[in-house]
C-alpha cells in the first residue's frame, strides 16, 4: 500500500505542476497576446469584445480540467486529513486552491458570459470591470495557493 500512496502523489505532483503550469499559461502568456493580436497581427481585426470572447473560450476549455484537479485536491488532501496527517500549509493551500478554482469556474466565468451575451456595450460597465479584475485577483490567488501546495508537497514526499 505504501509503494501505491508513493506512485500516487508522483501523479498527484505532476497534475499539481501541470493546474499551475496552465494557470501561469493562461495569465501570462495567453491573455495578453489575445487581448494584444492587433500589435500581433499588425491591424485592428478584432475589437476588445471580441478578443474577450476569445478569452472566454480558452477559460471554458481549461475550466474542464481545472474543475477536474479541484476534485482530485480535495480527495488527495482528504485522505490525509482522515489519516491525522496535518500541515499548517498544505491544508490552507489546497483549501484555497479550491475556492480559487471553483469560484472562477463555477461564478466569475459564468458572470462574465451573462454579461458578455448582453452585449459589447454592457461589457463597458462599471459592473463588469469590477468581476473582471475581481476574476483576475482570483487566479493570481489560485496561481500562489498552488505554488503554496506544490512546494509543500515535494517539501514533504522529500522529506520522507
Amino acid at each position: 500500500m505504501k509503494n501505491v500512496m508513493k506512485w500516487i502523489d508522483i501523479v498527484y505532483l505532476m497534475l499539481l505542476g501541470i493546474t499551475l503550469g496552465l494557470v501561469l499559461t493562461l495569465g501570462i502568456i495567453v491573455a495578453p497576446v489575445i487581448f494584444h493580436a492587433d500589435s500581433y497581427l499588425g491591424a485592428k481585426i478584432l475589437d476588445h469584445y471580441q478578443m474577450g470572447l476569445l478569452m472566454t473560450a480558452v477559460f471554458l476549455k481549461s475550466n474542464y480540467f481545472l474543475n477536474a484537479m479541484a476534485v482530485i485536491i480535495i480527495l488527495r488532501e482528504a485522505y490525509d486529513y482522515k489519516l491525522f496527517k496535518r500541515d499548517k500549509i498544505t491544508l490552507p493551500s489546497a483549501a484555497t486552491a479550491v475556492l480559487m478554482i471553483f469560484l472562477f469556474t463555477l461564478y466569475y466565468t459564468k458572470q462574465i458570459i451573462a454579461m458578455q451575451a448582453l452585449g459589447a456595450a454592457v461589457t463597458q460597465s462599471d459592473t463588469f470591470q469590477t468581476i473582471h479584475k475581481a476574476s483576475e485577483l482570483d487566479f493570481q490567488l489560485l496561481a500562489l495557493s498552488l505554488v503554496l501546495l506544490l512546494g509543500r508537497r515535494l517539501y514533504l514526499q522529500c522529506k520522507g
